[in-house]
């Protein structure tokens, strides 16, 4: 028996008291990611939201199987947020479909949900009309007469039915029910909570001949940009969904595939995940703020130096604390940064005898790593 087949379906509900502690732990996580971005300098914000754009936009694709090219999707997201110097490079369509739904579904946060958003989401991803070479329906709820299922393909064996999700015919009704819910439990549920369960309502349907993973995840992020009231994009569920991908499947088969529409645990992993994506975030702001404050006082205390001792020197700082990767050499130094190899030996041995490289090794293999960031002020 499947979730939808409960006789008191889609009534969920969940034990809010034991809810508490995991729901308590993140929005205090989302408290101090917010008070942080506010001390952020605006180049350092846009940057963070770079970088939350562009996890959200890999991860979300990486879930499906899909692989989308990082720099791609970061020149992308630097074109839509109008940073400085964003390349304009080739324009992938996979990545530019999923980047329109991510973007076309919390850029609304302020207006009710219709079943022709999630249409034209859905036709997005699929421009072409195609999925893995094969013609599919898009812009509209699927319509097919066969089941359709989640399952494992076993060669030599029957195949494994994970989850089989109502009728197509039964899809219009059972998606009226959920947007009517989404649109009018914004001030009843608790935001968390609610992404939740719009999340798991969304995948139980199954509205769509294809992209429903990558859709339910969209809805689940208008969801929460509804409850921060704002479009701002500082942290990715999805990349935290991708970091436990066993266990989320596991979370939603648990959760579909049960007649009980007691949905506490899914509630609570889930939450946990919001709670990761903050403290993740967290933890890249307060990176930035150190870089900052190391490139503040390198220009105060060290005005001379050269942009390319200031991009090195930014691209070891960056790569703490497990170091850049075999450290700083000569010919790295070139490569990096263009400039000749006379040069390169001359900024280097500057920047060391500044004490803000520390120079071993002899002959070729002499190295440069970043002295700690106190020793250097």
């Amino acid at each position: 028996m499947y979730i939808w087949q409960a006789s008191k379906w889609p009534n969920f509900h969940y034990d809010l008291t034991a809810l508490q502690p995991v729901l308590a732990r993140a929005r205090l996580a989302q408290g101090r990611v917010l008070g942080l971005a506010g001390s952020l300098q605006l180049l350092d914000r846009a940057q963070l939201e770079l970088e939350g754009w562009a996890a959200e936009a890999v991860a979300t694709a990486e879930i499906e199987g899909e692989l989308l090219q990082v720099h791609s999707v970061r020149a992308s997201v630097a074109r839509r947020l109008g940073l400085p110097g964003a390349l304009d490079v080739f324009r992938d369509a996979r990545t530019e479909a999923t980047l329109d739904v991510l973007q076309a579904a919390i850029k609304q946060w302020e207006h009710p949900l219709h079943d022709e958003d999630l249409f034209t989401w859905q036709a997005a991803l699929f421009p072409e009309g195609r999925s893995a070479g094969v013609k599919i329906q898009t812009g509209m709820y699927r319509q097919h007469v066969q089941a359709m299922q989640i399952v494992s393909v076993k060669y030599g064996a029957p195949d494994i039915v994970h989850y089989q999700a109502p009728d197509s015919i039964e899809v219009p009704a059972q998606m009226r029910r959920l947007i009517d819910w989404f649109n009018d439990s914004a001030k009843s549920c608790d935001g968390l909570i609610r992404a939740a369960i719009a999340h798991l309502w969304f995948e139980a349907i199954h509205p769509f001949e294809d992209g429903n993973g990558r859709l339910g995840r969209a809805l689940s992020e208008l969801a929460l940009a509804q409850d921060m009231q704002s479009s701002q994009r500082i942290w990715s569920l999805s990349q935290q969904m991708m970091n436990d991908r066993l266990g989320y499947y596991a979370q939603l088969q648990a959760a579909t595939s049960s007649d009980t529409l007691d949905v506490t645990l899914w509630v609570d992993w889930f939450v946990g995940c919001i709670e990761r994506a903050a403290h993740a975030a967290l933890a890249q702001m307060q990176a930035a703020i150190k870089k900052t404050r190391y490139f503040v006082t390198l220009r105060d205390l060290h005005p001379a130096l050269t942009a390319s001792q200031l991009k090195i020197l930014g691209k070891l700082f960056e790569a703490q604390p497990e170091g850049f990767l075999g450290d700083m050499s000569t010919a790295k130094y070139v490569n990096i940064t263009g400039q000749s190899r006379a040069t390169a030996y001359r900024e280097l041995t500057e920047m060391v005898h500044l004490g803000l490289l520390e120079q071993y090794g002899n002959g070729r293999g002499v190295r440069y790593r970043l002295v700690a960031m106190n020793d250097a002020a």
